[in-house]
């Protein structure tokens, strides 16, 4: 017998070879096999007679061979029956099938399955390529009837609602393939296969076994609605979906409770750091700020340690907020470690930090990879002496001669540019100040993100975090204006550009690559800012700013455009995060079809940060794909990050969500964020009552053995929960 951890090349037909194609699909044991389902069902029940039939229908056809014959013609040879009821006929063709001269005679009796035409030679019904199943071979056989019957019944191809799967090794492993080998390893399965959700917990969602679930979304039974099936709504898919959401949630929210329990900081939240609060605020907060800062500031003088994700759409206010928590760590006595993904983005928070933080008293230091040796082992002295109390930087602070004397907050800014361990590693440089050999102390870590995520994501990327979000924005904002155009109208955008110049504003102009490449015919930033600063605009103030660029040249770059000494920036995506220049208010980007939902609003964030009107120019050329269209169809209609991103995640799935594969994100075999919404609330909400157990409905022995099974099973996705 097999079990769900048998590996899958002892399944009957599959062995060591096939198992590596399998291995491929990120099938290795029984239990991947059996989650490997249908993409699509076809209901092949309920045979019909042939003068029932109708072109353009999917039918199913028991009838017998009256004529084979094979036409071996040079460019496509051709295998051709007439299968026949009484009177009636029906002419089935198949292409390149000299096979079939051996299998298909005369007098067999058939069971056909395929789309109905109209044959062109004669307006006779036929079948193209049917999907076909020897009943018997001869009616003359004993008992032919009954035979034929019997073996309609036990077929997998025909008489039934038929699972039709993605086929693997380049065609090599096809869909009757694995109808035939998942088949065989559901009849050698053992029937006690263990269950991880407690009995309460299954009652209550109406959840049939796994043992059923795996036989019937594999093999539904005759009146199954067909319509479920294809939406992933049986009682088979239900069963699946939850049972995998609920053991991904169930890991979150240990892992939240574990946090909880962990001897944290107790920060003072008296008048004295009220007052050093109010000091640095350079506007009235807005109440979506003031809430969120409620809620940051209630954990932080918690005994657990803070574990909060702050969401707010591009120019909401999120880093005031981040640095109002930095000042109750700081005015504590303790270091603040702030993290962002590129240089150009930690440097603007220096800068920012400075202009704000410095003129209170606070001791501020910049740590990146670009700074010279000698500078770098200074500011590291700095802050292993405590000397510095807000240190902010790229990946450089986690190296590992990089040491605090007392850290206290982690900021971690655009959170989804790094991995998991990336943050981890920040969080555990936190010791007893003076003591290096203590142990580890858990500083509050506060994770930030411009890029608005869909709720159904957060629950499961960063379910174990709480999470804020700044859902208003500043007043005095108004809304950007985004048209798109094609590039043969660029003059006219141009002269556009001249008239906002003129006017005292500030444009970007944004281009997907660096170089030109021989492989696409993409407009590039260095030759386009060549044209636009010799030819287009020759009278005009352009610079140049992309990744290349050292970081004295981006600074250099970004300084003069912020100061007012360039009217254009040619630019690439480096300007995404954390630019911030009020007068600019026109922003064109350059084949924008090319450019990711998610990564086009973020570019947008760049502009509308003042008072005066702002716009955002769409250029595209060539032919635009149907998602592409829809793209720029949102961008045009919709100024609201939160419904861009739900949109993203749609067309993208959750797995490029980003732009690239997260390493914290659950892989997921049968559930769908989007489709599977609220069935990953429920999973969330059942995680959390089992873990509060045990009680009446909910046994000791249940809750230890819904852990055992999520870490035997999960255990590569449990292993990034525990550091998330």
């Amino acid at each position: 017998m097999l079990d769900l951890a048998t590996s899958v090349q002892y399944v009957k037909g599959i062995g060591p070879r096939l198992a590596e194609i399998l291995a491929d699909k990120g099938i290795h044991t029984v239990d991947d096999l059996l989650h490997y389902l249908p993409f699509r069902y076809e209901d092949r029940l309920n045979p019909r007679s042939i003068p029932e039939l109708r072109p353009g229908e999917m039918a199913t056809v028991i009838a017998e061979v009256r004529r084979a014959s094979f036409v071996p013609t040079r460019r496509l040879p051709i295998f051709e029956i007439t299968a026949g009821q009484g009177r009636a006929r029906l002419k089935c063709i198949w292409f390149h099938a000299g096979y079939l001269q051996d299998r298909l005679k005369p007098g067999q009796w058939l069971a056909l399955y395929g789309k109905v035409e109209e044959d062109y030679r004669g307006g006779a019904l036929r079948m193209v390529q049917p999907q076909f199943e020897i009943l018997e071979e001869s009616s003359s056989e004993k008992g032919a009837e009954d035979l034929r019957e019997r073996k309609l019944a036990s077929s997998l191809e025909i008489g039934r609602i038929v699972p039709i799967y993605e086929s693997a090794g380049q065609g090599r492993l096809t869909s009757r393939w694995f109808r035939r080998i998942i088949h065989a390893a559901l009849e050698n399965l053992t029937p006690d296969l263990p269950e991880a959700i407690p009995a309460a917990v299954r009652q209550r969602r109406n959840l049939i076994p796994p043992r059923e679930a795996f036989s019937k979304v594999h093999w539904p039974e005759p009146g199954q609605s067909l319509a479920e099936l294809e939406s992933a709504r049986s009682p088979a898919h239900l069963r699946l979906i939850f049972e995998e959401l609920f053991l991904i949630e169930l890991g979150l929210e240990l892992k939240r409770r574990e946090h909880k329990a962990q001897p944290g900081i107790v920060f003072a939240l008296d008048e004295r750091v009220r007052s050093a609060l109010k000091k640095i605020l350079p506007f009235h907060p807005t109440a979506a700020q003031k809430k969120v800062l409620k809620e940051i500031a209630a954990d932080m003088g918690s005994p657990s340690p803070m574990r909060r994700l702050l969401q707010g759409d591009v120019g909401s206010g999120k880093t005031i907020v981040a640095f109002e928590a930095a000042v109750v760590a700081m005015e504590n006595g303790f270091q603040v470690a702030l993290m962002a993904p590129t240089e150009i983005l930690a440097q603007q928070h220096y800068f920012w930090a400075r202009r704000t933080l410095e003129p209170a008293g606070y001791r501020i230091v910049l740590l990146t990879g670009s700074l010279e040796e000698d500078r770098k082992r200074e500011i590291r002295r700095h802050i292993a002496q405590g000397n510095a109390q807000l240190v902010i930087g790229t990946h450089a602070l986690i190296e590992q001669s990089v040491e605090f004397f007392d850290l206290g907050l982690v900021i971690v800014d655009e959170q989804h540019r790094f991995g998991v361990l990336q943050r981890f590693k920040l969080m555990k440089k936190s010791r007893e100040p003076g003591s290096p050999d203590a142990p580890l102390r858990e500083p509050d870590v506060l994770v930030m993100t411009a890029t608005p995520i869909p709720r159904t994501l957060a629950l499961t990327l960063y379910g174990d975090l709480d999470l804020s979000i700044i859902d208003a924005m500043p007043p005095g904002r108004t809304p950007i204006v985004t048209r798109r155009v094609r590039d043969e109208r660029s003059d006219q955008v141009w002269d556009f550009v001249r008239k906002q110049v003129a006017a005292g504003h500030q444009t970007y102009v944004v281009y997907p690559a660096i170089e030109e490449n021989e492989e696409n015919d993409l407009k590039a930033a260095m030759k386009m800012f060549q044209e636009l600063s010799r030819r287009v605009f020759p009278d005009l103030r352009v610079g140049l700013l992309h990744g290349r660029l050292d970081a004295e040249q981006k600074e250099l770059a970004m300084g003069r455009f912020q100061r007012g000494e360039l009217d254009i920036l040619v630019s690439t995506t480096v300007i995404e995060v954390g630019v911030d220049v009020p007068n600019a208010n026109l922003m064109v980007i350059e084949h924008a079809e090319r450019f990711g939902l998610a990564q086009l609003h973020q570019l947008r964030g760049r502009i509308g940060r003042g008072a005066t009107k702002s716009y955002c120019v769409l250029m595209t050329s060539g032919k635009v794909s149907e998602e592409g269209e829809r793209r720029l169809d949102a961008m045009v209609k919709m100024n609201d990050g939160f419904r861009i991103a739900e949109l993203d995640l749609e067309l993208r799935g959750p797995g490029e969500f980003f732009g690239t594969r997260q390493a914290g994100l659950p892989s997921f075999r049968v559930a769908t964020l989007i489709r599977d919404a609220r069935l990953l609330e429920a999973a969330k909400q059942e995680a959390a009552a089992v873990l509060a157990g045990p009680n009446e409905e909910i046994s000791q022995a249940e809750i230890d053995r819904a852990l055992r099974y999520m870490r035997a099973r999960w255990q590569r996705t449990y292993g990034l929960v525990e550091v998330a």
